[in-house]
């Protein structure tokens, strides 16, 4: 994996996927002390970044493989990612998706013209369901995380990143990323690294479920004892990619690790400052970012925004418990 994939992409992406804003507020400035700018993927199509991803991935997909139709696993955002990616091109999609998924990611997987296939993540390994959907049907595997053209089209998010901040006249930062299995966060790592250095990253993740950051100090991947036990279901996955993890050893700062609750006053005060909606997950970095400050060096903080596919009664939590 290279700039130079990661530049192709783009130009892929250019025209499909949307140039997300880099929002601010002096409110959320003030509660963490720091600038505050918030990279608002929540606005791509399909709700979450991971259409970039799906697009990347499909759109350098042979023809012939790809009219064959594509299968995915996912608890939700890159399910919806790949149903609208593989319906614009004129392909199926098979999407494997946990039964404990938000209801909303299911249904709009359903609307976007794919076939959803449900399992239990506790007891059942949606890997091995996948491989053996796509040896029966003869479709074409794209992985969530560990797959180079997914990482590259997850990676114009930083190049994006770089460009805005250009921009504004940010040339130092900390950048924190949502992190699950690490396509985004490593994508993003590998764009800075190259269009704007001085722009560090770090992943985070919720408490029970930090195997990246554990990862990082331990030099390699570790593994989460449970698969299931957070609202943030968006960024929860047993280990980091044997692609991804390379990547952000390499490039990436220290994990930082949020709590559900914290994710779920930051959902509550992006609605309130920025009048954008995020899902528990999506809202991780953000809630580093305002609450655990006292842990970041740089006085500006990137934070990505990736996801806002929330179910009604979890986001009405988030404002009953914390709006203002």
């Amino acid at each position: 994996m290279n700039i130079e994939r990661i530049n192709a992409a783009a130009i892929r992406l250019s025209g499909k996927a949307r140039r997300t804003p880099l929002l601010s507020s002096p409110f959320l400035d003030e509660v963490a002390g720091k600038r505050i700018l918030i990279k608002a993927e929540c606005l791509q199509h399909t709700g979450s970044f991971k259409f970039r991803g799906a697009w990347s991935a499909l759109s350098a997909m042979h023809p012939a493989m790809r009219a064959r139709g594509v299968i995915a696993f996912s608890s939700g955002n890159h399910a919806q990612g790949i149903a609208l990616a593989a319906s614009r091109h004129g392909t199926t999609s098979v999407i494997i998706m946990p039964s404990d998924a938000p209801e909303l990611k299911v249904n709009n997987t359903k609307a976007l013209g794919a076939e959803v296939v449900l399992y239990d993540r506790a007891t059942e390994d949606r890997d091995e369901i996948g491989e053996r959907l796509a040896a029966e049907r003869n479709l074409t595997l794209v992985k969530p995380f560990d797959e180079p053209e997914v990482i590259a089209g997850q990676g114009s998010t930083g190049l994006e990143i770089a460009a805005q901040a250009a921009n504004i006249g940010v040339t130092s930062a900390q950048v924190l990323v949502p992190c699950g299995g690490g396509g985004l966060t490593s994508g993003i790592a590998l764009a800075l690294a190259a269009k704007a250095p001085a722009l560090k990253v770090h992943p985070v993740e919720p408490a029970g479920f930090d195997d990246v950051a554990r990862s990082l100090k331990s030099g390699r991947r570790e593994t989460n004892a449970a698969t299931t036990g957070s609202i943030c279901d968006a960024i929860i996955t047993p280990t980091a990619g044997q692609l991804t993890f390379p990547h952000m050893k390499r490039l990436c700062g220290a994990g930082i690790v949020v709590s559900d609750d914290d994710c779920l006053r930051a959902m509550a005060d992006a609605f309130t400052r920025l009048k954008i909606v995020l899902e528990p997950g999506g809202a991780a970095a953000l809630a580093a970012a305002l609450y655990h400050s006292n842990s970041l060096e740089s006085d500006t903080i990137i934070c990505v925004a990736s996801g806002g596919n929330v179910d009604a009664d979890v986001f009405r939590d988030a404002l009953q418990k914390y709006g203002k």
